[in-house]
């Protein structure tokens, strides 16, 4: 069977998690939690809750696990495999060639929600932590080096209209959809990252995709500023999405 790789990049503080549930609830596929990360803490020094182990765990270069993304093989039963990438972890001078051998799709929040929901782990934050710049920068690289226009998806239409936007995301990625990514059991993974029991604390509570609700965003001035700032990079991708 044709393995499918599929490389799915956000900023944090999406409904990435959640993706990543729904994707591994089909029988046939394989998910990876933000390969990326340990290579990221260890080139910029940044010290996020359990910096260490995820160095230990994941390893310090990148090339080593990119090579893994691509080249990996499993059983003949799994058809896909299935990536959540940070665009944050992807750094300026960061080896993208690999890319090109994935299905890349790219995953939205409006910035005001996505600082929002990062200030109340972390305590400040810059374009760059939440990714939009890096979003941008992937969407310009894999439409330059594919010739094909990766699919855009914002997280709001999919807590909207689950069934139907995954319908969507499947059929852009060539993939038959499967009721199955709707719902799945409460609980960690196997699969979570070790920082699973900081950042996952509704995602284990969850069996589905939650309702869209419509949040207060209250931001200080210089905050407003921050969010203010990844709003073109937000609006340029926003042309593309999927509706």
């Amino acid at each position: 069977m044709k393995l499918t790789r599929i490389a799915m990049w956000s900023g944090p503080r999406n409904i990435s998690t959640a993706m990543l549930r729904s994707w591994e609830n089909r029988a046939d596929t394989v998910v990876v939690d933000e390969p990326l990360y340990g290579p990221y803490l260890f080139q910029t020094g940044k010290r996020h809750p359990m910096y260490q182990e995820i160095i230990n765990e994941q390893g310090k270069h990148y090339q080593p696990i990119t090579e893994r993304l691509i080249t990996c093989e499993f059983p003949h039963d799994i058809s896909i495999f299935y990536q959540k990438h940070m665009a944050h972890h992807i750094l300026e001078d960061t080896d993208l060639s690999w890319i090109v051998h994935l299905k890349n799709a790219i995953l939205l929040r409006h910035p005001y929600e996505v600082l929002s929901s990062y200030l109340e782990k972390q305590p400040e934050a810059t374009p760059e932590d939440i990714g939009y710049p890096q979003l941008l920068k992937l969407f310009k690289l894999i439409q330059s080096e594919t010739g094909e226009i990766p699919p855009v998806f914002n997280s709001k239409d999919i807590l909207i209209n689950p069934e139907m936007m995954l319908n969507k995301m499947c059929e852009s990625l060539e993939i038959p959809f499967n009721r199955e990514m709707l719902g799945w059991d409460k609980g960690y993974r196997e699969s979570d990252g070790v920082w699973a029991k900081h950042w996952y604390n509704s995602v284990i509570l969850s069996t589905g995709f939650a309702k869209y609700k419509p949040k207060e965003i209250k931001l200080t001035r210089d905050e407003q500023k921050i969010a203010d700032e990844c709003m073109p990079y937000y609006e340029e991708l926003s042309k593309y999405k999927i509706l």
